[in-house]
């Protein structure tokens, strides 16, 4: 057997006999001792046999028996896409889990062109601050909460449905049965239909809804086709809902909380809308006091 067939035998698939191990490595160490004596001769050429030896050593030592494979290159992770529904199921997790809280007050804070607030008691009495109280907190009396632009009680809203399903349906039949109007008359079909999810967006936002129901109006509004992410934004992910207009809305899925949207309802009933493209901040939360 010459040189090559002892090579080609030591780089075969299985694995080589320990003699033609052994005559190989020997080989291949004549070979190197030779290259040395015959530096001053041909430096040239020796050299790239020097090089070409070495290139077969790194061979036969690769394929020696015990010898690990090289690991592989690691792969990129490809990026993972978060659908709308994904956001909201994921908020619903956390709204369901949040300790339930109470105060004296219901606190509504809203960050538009000016800064707005509502507190709210549970008798219904509420009093504002904006820029026209000129930053003192004034009484405006008693109001109702509003649910898809129906009357609706505090109380009331702490006893809704906490099943998707239903909870969609209380909705729908509350705006049905109500003496909500537009300018142009009563609510034709199309409109009603979006009162329903206007309130859906009002329990996760500035309604005092307890946790089991804003998780139900989560997934409620998960199960609207047409909703879909529109990435992050500043406060958390971007969603576009089926509203009139353009229904964006901002969420936080790992705190289960809403911090920006494109409309709200204001302490007096009327349909506050963001200018297109923007949102609103806005905060909701319960306390026990008033500001002095």
């Amino acid at each position: 057997m010459n040189d090559l067939q002892t090579l080609r035998a030591a780089l075969t698939p299985d694995e080589p006999a320990q003699d033609v191990v052994d005559r190989s490595r020997h080989r291949l160490q004549n070979h190197m001792l030779a290259a040395r004596r015959r530096r001053h001769v041909r430096p040239l050429a020796i050299g790239a046999g020097l090089v070409a030896v070495a290139a077969a050593a790194a061979v036969v030592v690769a394929t020696l028996p015990g010898t690990p494979a090289p690991a592989p290159a690691p792969q990129a992770a490809a990026p993972v896409a978060v659908t709308g529904q994904e956001i909201l199921l994921a908020a619903a997790t956390v709204a369901a889990k949040a300790p339930a809280s109470t105060g004296t007050y219901w606190h509504v804070k809203i960050n538009a062109s000016e800064t707005y607030e509502y507190w709210t008691k549970a008798d219904a009495h509420v009093w504002f601050r904006a820029a026209k109280t000129g930053g003192r907190v004034m009484p405006l009396g008693e109001l109702p909460f509003r649910l898809g632009g129906a009357e609706v009680t505090m109380d009331r809203i702490q006893k809704l449905p906490a099943e998707p399903g239903a909870l969609r349906d209380w909705i729908t039949n509350l705006v049905a049965h109500s003496d909500i109007r537009t300018s142009a008359g009563p609510l034709t079909a199309d409109q009603r239909q979006q009162a329903v999810l206007e309130g859906l967006v009002s329990l996760v936002s500035t309604l005092p809804a307890p946790p089991a129901v804003r998780a139900a109006s989560f997934r409620a509004i998960a199960a609207y086709p047409g909703v879909r992410a529109v990435g992050a934004v500043p406060g958390g992910q971007g969603l576009q809902l089926p509203l009139a207009g353009e229904g964006l809305l901002v969420v936080d899925p790992a705190t289960g909380r809403v911090n920006k949207t494109s409309t709200f309802v204001t302490a007096e009933g009327a349909r506050y809308s963001a200018a297109e493209g923007t949102t609103i901040g806005i905060s909701a939360e319960w306390t026990d006091s008033l500001p002095s």
